[in-house]
C-alpha cells in the first residue's frame, strides 16, 4: 500500500533550487554540480555501454547541468560532445561551459553519430514555443535513432501544465527530474514526451520543503487498497447503496447497460436503470441483477428517484425532449449525483451550480462546452480547466484524458497515473460513471469516490491491456478487473 506522490509547480521548484543553493553555503554552482553528477549516474545506470554521447545544451542553467554531465562523461573516457544553442546566458551556465572546455571538451556543430543524446536545452524555464533554431534542433533529435535522456523536463514541454506550447518538443526515453516531481509531467501532452520518469533529489534535506506548497498529488494503482477495506461480515445490500442509472435513448442502450453493470461490479448493493422500453429485454438478458424500468413520461420517475441513494445521469441519454425532461428532474433531486456524457452537454446549455457531493466527469470537449471555451484551451492547461470547472459548478470534477485530473472543492488536485491509449473507445466513460456512483452509494465522500473511481477504472484498463494489448480493448473487458482490484485479499 502506497501513499500518493506530492507534485510541485515551477514556482515551488525554483524556490527549492534557491534553498538548495543556500544550504550549500550560498554556492549555487554546488547544486548544478550535483545535478550534472546525477545525470551522469542516470546515464551509467540505463545506458552503460553508450560511448558516443551528445549533450544538447541551451543558454540557461539546464544547459549548465548538461555541461557538467558531459565533463563527467569525458573524464570517464567517453566521446562526449556538447552541442550548444547560443552562448551561456547565466553565470552558472558560463562556468559549467568553461570547465567543460578546460577539461578538453569538444563542441559539436551537429548531432552526428551518437549512442545517446542528452536534452539539456531548457528545463523548467520554457513556457512558450521554442524559437526556430531550437525547434529545428528538437526535430533533429527526435528524428535521430539514438535514445534520449531529458534533464529535468523534455524541452518544449511546459513543466507547469504539461502542454506543448509549440509544434516541437523532445520525445525522451527517460526524464530525470531534479529536486522534486513536476506536476506537468503527469498529464496531457507531456505523457508522450517524458518517457520513464526518475527523480534525483540532489541531496536536499526534507527541511528544505518546509513552507513549500504541494501543487497536486499523483495517485498510482498501488494506492488502491487504501480505498477498499474489507466489508463487515454482516453486510447487506442496503448498506451498500442503491444506484439509479438514467440513460440509453434510442440507439444508445448499451451505454446505460455498461454504467449499470459497472455500478454492480464496483460494489453497489442494488442497481436500477431507467431507459427506453426497447432496451429493457436486452439489458435484463445481459444483467439480470439490474432492475430495469422503461420510462417514457418523466412523471414516472419520481418514485425511482426517491428510492435511490445515488443518481448516475448521462450514458446514452441524448439531448432530445426525453433527455431534457429527465435531466430537469434529476437537477431538482436532492441526492448525490454523477453527471456524464449528454447530461454534461445539457448542463452546458442550462448552466447551474451543483452540490459539493456531486461529481461531473467531462472529457476535454465536454469540459470546453461547460466552460464556454475551446477544447485546445482545456488541453493547454488541464489543471486550470479542472479548477475552473470545480469553481463554476461547485462539484467534484474528473477531467478525463491522458493523466486524468480530479479537482474538488476541498483538497489539492489529484492526477491519476494509470490508464492507456486503448481506453480511447466509446463506452469507457460509461463504466467510470457507474463506478463513481457505486462508490458514492457505499458511503464514499465525493472526493474519495472521484479519485478512487478514476484510479480503479484506469488501473483496470491497464490490467486488461496487459493481457491482450491496448488495440481492440473494449469497455466490457475492464469489468472483471474492476471487481478484482476493488477487493483486497481476505486474510
Amino acid at each position: 500500500m502506497h501513499s500518493p506522490l506530492p507534485l510541485f509547480d515551477t514556482d515551488a521548484l525554483r524556490a527549492l533550487e534557491a534553498r538548495g543553493a543556500t544550504l550549500s553555503d550560498g554556492d549555487a554552482f554546488a547544486l548544478m554540480a550535483r545535478a550534472g553528477r546525477a545525470g551522469w549516474r542516470c546515464v551509467l545506470k540505463h545506458w552503460p555501454r553508450a560511448q558516443r554521447i551528445v549533450v544538447a545544451c541551451g543558454p540557461g542553467n539546464n544547459g549548465g547541468d548538461g555541461c557538467v554531465l558531459a565533463k563527467h562523461a569525458r573524464e570517464s573516457g567517453r566521446d562526449a560532445r556538447v552541442l550548444r544553442i547560443g552562448s551561456p546566458a547565466t553565470p552558472l551556465a558560463l562556468r559549467a561551459c568553461e570547465e567543460f572546455a578546460a577539461a578538453g571538451g569538444t563542441f559539436a556543430e551537429a548531432l552526428g553519430e551518437a549512442d545517446l543524446i542528452v536534452d539539456a536545452l531548457f528545463g523548467i524555464g520554457l513556457s512558450r514555443a521554442p524559437d526556430a533554431a531550437a525547434a529545428a534542433l528538437i526535430e533533429a533529435i527526435n528524428a535521430h535513432p539514438a535514445p534520449v535522456l531529458a534533464l529535468d523536463v523534455p524541452s518544449g514541454i511546459d513543466a507547469r501544465s504539461g502542454a506543448a506550447p509549440g509544434a516541437a518538443a523532445i520525445r525522451a526515453d527517460r526524464t530525470l527530474q531534479f529536486v522534486a516531481r513536476h506536476r506537468g509531467l503527469r498529464t496531457g501532452a507531456a505523457l508522450d514526451h517524458a518517457g520513464e520518469l526518475e527523480l534525483a533529489t540532489l541531496d536536499l534535506p526534507v527541511s528544505a520543503f518546509d513552507g513549500i506548497e504541494t501543487a497536486a498529488f499523483a495517485w498510482r494503482a498501488d494506492a488502491l487498497p487504501a480505498f477498499f477495506p474489507l466489508r463487515p461480515r454482516d453486510s447487506h445490500k442496503g448498506r451498500n447503496g442503491h444506484v439509479l442509472c438514467i440513460g440509453g435513448d434510442h440507439g444508445s442502450g448499451g451505454a446505460a447497460m455498461l454504467a449499470t453493470e459497472a455500478a454492480l461490479r464496483c460494489g453497489a448493493g442494488l442497481a436500477s436503470v431507467v431507459t427506453r422500453a426497447a432496451h429493457v429485454p436486452g439489458l435484463l438478458s445481459r444483467i439480470p441483477e439490474a432492475m430495469a424500468h422503461a420510462i417514457e413520461d418523466v412523471a414516472q420517475l419520481a418514485w425511482l428517484l426517491e428510492r435511490a441513494d445515488v443518481i448516475a445521469l448521462g450514458p446514452g441519454l441524448g439531448q432530445q425532449a426525453w433527455a431534457r425532461a429527465l435531466c430537469g428532474a434529476v437537477l431538482a433531486c436532492d441526492k448525490p449525483r454523477v453527471f456524464d456524457a449528454d447530461a454534461l452537454n445539457l448542463l452546458a446549455q442550462i448552466p447551474q451550480r451543483l452540490a459539493a457531493r456531486d461529481v461531473i466527469t467531462p472529457h476535454p470537449g465536454e469540459a470546453a462546452r461547460l466552460l464556454g471555451i475551446e477544447t485546445q484551451d482545456v488541453q493547454r492547461d488541464r489543471f486550470a480547466a479542472a479548477a475552473a470547472l470545480c469553481e463554476r459548478y461547485g462539484a467534484s470534477v474528473v477531467l478525463k484524458g491522458a493523466g486524468s485530473i480530479v479537482a474538488t472543492p476541498e483538497g489539492l488536485p489529484a492526477v491519476i497515473c494509470a490508464g492507456n491509449p486503448g481506453m480511447a473507445v466509446g463506452g469507457m466513460g460509461d463504466l467510470l460513471t457507474g463506478c463513481i456512483a457505486a462508490l458514492l452509494a457505499q458511503g464514499f465522500a465525493a472526493r474519495d469516490a472521484a479519485i478512487a473511481g478514476a484510479l480503479l477504472h484506469a488501473a483496470a484498463g491497464d490490467a486488461a491491456a496487459r493481457m491482450d494489448g491496448e488495440r481492440g480493448l473494449l469497455p466490457s473487458d475492464l469489468l472483471p478487473w474492476m471487481r478484482r482490484l476493488a477487493n483486497p485479499v481476505r486474510r
